[in-house]
């Protein structure tokens, strides 16, 4: 089946109609407004909160919001993508422009919402997010997710919970939550994307690195230490994980570089196929231009070699 990509979309547009004056990104922006499919549709179902319910959290419908560049009934590589905001702020919708280069590759979006700290203290949003994981294979065949090319991919907290959706197995324990859900095969992901995500929880919770959004998180949780370990990247890393590829800058104030350092290293030493994509004088993800463009390059080559994409070139 030929790879649905949207760029050659346009290129065959540009060859076959009359000479027209829109730039490349205008064009590619109008050629995606007849194609993408939001699901629910928002014009059949103007009266409903963006998304779709994959797990009710006590009184808390909790959603995704589904997004394919073209119809449903074509398998596609599919794209987790979890939001940051130090696990206190923000929702999916605030970070809809973050899924906009994995749409432009032809993949599904899946966009995840999850509990945050004023709703439920950790570790209910890895529970959340491992859920939203199951939401996804159970609902494959429905919107056309391939499961075989599946990305896990955030920024910041979301980052964190990336690495983790992807790195934990049923046998962590964070998958109680959903367990109707949960089916007799495992759920498994083909790369996580993580930028400058928190991999050591327990360096953000004490000086001199301590944040107060980590620390908000765990207010009032007992063994807040040993929950921090057992919320650590670091602490679930070992042969056979899938590829992770890790973008962070070096003078990153929220989360230190130095902890990508060590994850990469760790991987490495597991065998774990892995990549640290360093900006050099990078902030917390304020990057320059040409570094961002960088970085985006480089995730999508990570993910060509792994075969979750197919070369664009």
């Amino acid at each position: 089946m030929k790879r649905f990509l949207l760029l050659l979309c346009l290129v065959a547009a540009v060859d076959t109609l009359p000479a027209q004056d829109l730039d490349p990104a205008t064009a590619w922006a109008t050629i995606a407004s007849y194609q993408f499919r939001v699901f629910p549709n928002p014009e059949l179902h103007p009266l409903e909160s963006p998304g779709l319910v994959y797990y009710r959290a006590g009184n808390i419908d909790l959603k995704v919001g589904v997004i394919t560049p073209g119809p449903e009934t074509v398998v596609r590589p599919t794209v987790i993508y979890i939001h940051g905001g130090g696990w206190v702020h923000y929702t999916k919708d605030n970070m809809i422009f973050a899924v906009l280069p994995y749409l432009a590759r032809g993949m599904d979006v899946v966009n995840v919402d999850y509990r945050q700290a004023n709703q439920a203290r950790a570790p209910a949003a890895v529970e959340d997010c491992r859920c939203a994981l199951h939401w996804v294979f159970k609902h494959a065949k429905e919107y056309g997710f391939d499961t075989e090319r599946l990305v896990v991919a955030g920024g910041s907290a979301g980052g964190h919970l990336a690495l983790m959706t992807g790195m934990l197995d049923e046998k962590a324990g964070f998958d109680d939550a959903c367990a109707f859900s949960v089916g007799e095969q495992p759920v498994k992901v083909a790369a996580i994307v993580n930028f400058f995500g928190i991999s050591d929880v327990a360096e953000v919770l004490s000086p001199p690195n301590r944040q107060s959004w980590a620390v908000e998180w765990f207010a009032g949780v007992p063994d807040r230490m040993e929950l921090a370990r057992r919320l650590s990247p670091l602490t679930y890393v070992r042969p056979n994980l899938p590829p992770i590829i890790t973008v962070h800058g070096t003078a990153d104030k929220g989360v230190p570089y130095e902890q990508s350092v060590r994850l990469h290293q760790a991987l490495d030493k597991a065998g774990v196929p892995n990549e640290l994509v360093t900006i050099p004088n990078g902030g917390h993800g304020s990057y320059p231009d040409g570094e961002k463009l960088r970085a985006q390059a480089r995730v999508f080559d990570f993910l060509e070699k792994h075969r979750v994409l197919k070369a664009s070139h």
